[in-house]
């Protein structure tokens, strides 16, 4: 995610007067490099040489397009630099040599890092940013070293994921530059675009194939998952959830597009599974995924009691507040009718009120007494109602927090039902996100005409849902504010749930650590320095942990 223009402030953010009239887009940039932290006397090099694949589909798209340029280029005075979809570059630059002995010392080298936050405004990091080609001449750079450059550079698209695979630039001292700059680069990126388009055809035709033999003749769970792609079944498609694709999906990262493996592997819905997964050719995309169940079925535990309790015997329901305390005492309910009582209205009332409340419900007609948030009652009222959870005739049902956290009367009253429910944190279910939506989406009307794509429940399973249940229905409801049929995909989302999603699952200290890195980012409206200083941080340490946790800026 990225930070919407609208929350820009230049009186945030300090004054430096450019010596010429910037284009909007540039100014725009340069109000980013500031709210990063960046100054304009030099760059915040980093390099992640590791990190870079020259086996990649980008790389051989690009190889005989680079060596061409290369050979047009020469030694005139120009360079052409490839940077990969996460802004890196993959080699050297290519061209003049003089050029590149400039470049490298402002970072251009394998694995060095060009965004806006590290490189300043340039044509490979704001090109990036923005996703359309771009010029940037001499002074409208934003780093001082940089300003004796002019570049030109285009995003490189992938035809059919629509996606950004890339970023080609091509750079010149500012004495040089040429009109004919942008068209030149636009046509090489078009011709590495094109055999993107040749390769993404092969490997589908692969993958077609592959999906087709493994699935002839058997009735056994077959998936091929590739670059947006997804082949299945129909015992796959039945078998397995949106969220059970993101797993599938981290076992074929691991893979990286080489030879096969065998796991055990459970999924969302419980059952435990053995799948075989190979690479459908050596370096290709697409993983063909065949299961097996040499077990059997097995079903996730049930978090409450096996059947529901007998009528007359006291239930607590503990959980954090929005986890679905009164809906699961509603469930237990049934047909009978259910009163209520907060017991944080006995402040309100006064004890003698409420508890004239509580007897008048208990003496009422034959049902459920329901007393929500049990652990607030007054020392007075718990014992009360005690007494009649004792009574013989009276059934009461408490809702509180979990039981964990409980003293005094309060941990007294829970241990005094039989019956004990812990609903867990959202957070904590994630799993079974994909049935609580649809379950929330038939609630609210919009079952038969919305669904949730798997980007979408990666990006809200991402999310540390500190609202539990109740915050996961008004993101529905605001979806379907804006989205009354079809597909929901992130960018349908409200911007602080668009959430890339997690390559694998955090730690819990990893999950402390990525919500008080997001707070902070949240408190300062995104500005990087700002946060760091909030967390007693580096500028650096920021960004290693931000990209470590996958935590990004909202660009909505």
């Amino acid at each position: 995610m990225r930070i919407p223009a609208n929350m820009y402030h230049l009186a945030e953010v300090g004054d430096m007067t450019p010596k010429t009239q910037l284009r909007p887009e540039i100014e725009l940039s340069w109000r980013r490099c500031r709210l990063s932290g960046l100054g304009p006397a030099a760059p915040d090099l980093r390099f992640e040489p590791d990190e870079v694949d020259r086996r990649s589909r980008l790389v051989a798209a690009a190889q005989p397009v680079l060596e061409q340029l290369a050979e047009q280029l020469g030694d005139t005075g120009y360079s052409v630099m490839l940077a990969d979809r996460e802004s890196r570059l993959v080699d050297v630059p290519i061209g003049a040599r003089k050029l590149r002995g400039m470049l490298t010392g402002l970072g251009a080298v394998a694995g060095g890092v060009f965004m806006e936050e590290t490189t300043g405004t340039n044509s490979i990091a704001t090109v990036y940013e923005l996703r359309r080609g771009l010029a940037v001449r001499g002074e409208e750079h934003y780093l001082e070293p940089f300003k004796r450059f002019s570049c030109y550079g285009h995003p490189i698209i992938h035809p059919v994921t629509h996606r950004l695979e890339g970023v080609l630039d091509i750079t010149c001292l500012a004495e040089n530059d040429s009109a004919l700059l942008g068209p030149f680069l636009a046509r090489a990126a078009s011709d590495i675009a094109e055999r993107l388009l040749r390769t993404a055809r092969r490997a589908e035709q692969r993958m077609l194939a592959a999906f087709q033999a493994a699935a002839a003749g058997h009735n056994r769970p077959v998936l091929v998952l590739g670059e947006g792609v997804v082949l299945a079944n129909s015992p796959a498609v039945e078998l397995l959830d949106p969220v059970d694709h993101i797993r599938l999906r981290e076992l074929a990262a691991d893979l990286g597009g080489r030879g096969g493996a065998a796991r055990s592997l459970e999924l969302s819905s419980g059952r435990r599974l053995a799948v075989r997964f190979q690479a459908v050719a050596p370096g290709a995309d697409g993983v063909l995924f065949e299961f097996t169940d040499p077990e059997g079925t097995r079903h996730v535990p049930h978090r409450g009691p096996a059947e529901p309790p007998h009528p007359g015997t006291p239930v607590y329901v503990g959980g954090a507040p929005g986890t679905g305390r009164t809906t699961a005492v509603r469930s237990l309910a049934g047909e009978r009718p259910i009163f209520a009582l907060d017991a944080s209205e006995a402040a309100a009332k006064g004890e003698a009120g409420w508890l004239a409340a509580l007897d008048a419900a208990v003496a009422g007609e034959p049902g459920l007494l329901l007393v929500e948030d049990a652990h607030l009652l007054p020392d007075a009222c718990a014992v009360h109602l005690r007494r009649l959870m004792e009574r013989a005739g009276s059934w009461i049902a408490l809702t509180g927090a979990p039981v964990a956290e409980l003293t005094g009367y309060a941990a007294t009253l829970a241990a005094d039902c039989p019956v004990r429910i812990e609903l867990p944190a959202l957070r904590d279910r994630t799993e079974g996100l994909p049935g609580l939506v649809r379950a929330m989406l038939d609630d609210l009307g919009a079952g038969d005409r919305v669904r949730f794509t798997p980007a979408a429940l990666a990006a809200l399973a991402g999310h540390p849902w500190p609202g539990n249940l109740r915050e996961l229905r008004t993101v529905l409801q605001t979806v379907l504010a804006h989205r009354s049929a079809g597909d929901v995909t992130p960018r349908d989302l409200p911007p602080s749930y668009q959430v890339s999603p997690r390559l694998r699952r955090m730690t819990p200290l990893e999950r402390a650590e990525h919500d008080a890195i997001a707070a902070a980012l949240r408190e300062h409206d995104g500005n990087k320095l700002r946060a760091a200083q909030r967390l007693g941080i580096s500028r650096t340490t920021l960004y290693n942990r931000m990209r470590a946790l996958q935590i990004t800026v909202s660009s909505s």
